[in-house]
């Protein structure tokens, strides 16, 4: 499936109970698949986290290249992988694209893990 194919997170969230409330039906265990599927490379987990810990917990991709000791235009694909799932948003300014957390993207998912 094509990454512009992927919901949003929040999409995720509205359609699902916590796992362990309810079965999930085959629709809303594709949708939380695709989420988790973005979230599933250590390139993204390190991306998140370094967003997450920035100052302002904003980043810049010329910020991120350089921790992840990969080129720019691999880590603009992992930031869009992440923008696509809903969990980073993007501001472009000048020739610079920022990134920042959705607020509540990783609340939400942590949320339908969580057994309550």
């Amino acid at each position: 499936m094509a990454i512009t194919e992927m919901l949003p997170l929040a999409d995720v969230t509205e359609c699902c109970a916590p796992l362990t409330r309810e079965a999930l039906s085959a629709e809303n265990a594709e949708k939380l698949a695709r989420t988790l599927k973005a979230l599933a490379d250590p390139a993204r987990l390190r991306l998140v986290s370094l967003v997450a810990a920035h100052v302002d917990a904003e980043a810049c991709v010329c910020d991120l290249t350089e921790p992840l000791g990969l080129g720019q235009p691999t880590v603009s694909h992992h930031l869009k992988v992440l923008v696509d799932a809903g969990i980073l948003t993007r501001q472009k300014r000048g020739t610079w694209a920022y990134y920042r957390l959705v607020p509540g993207a990783l609340d939400s998912l942590a949320s339908l893990l969580i057994t309550v």
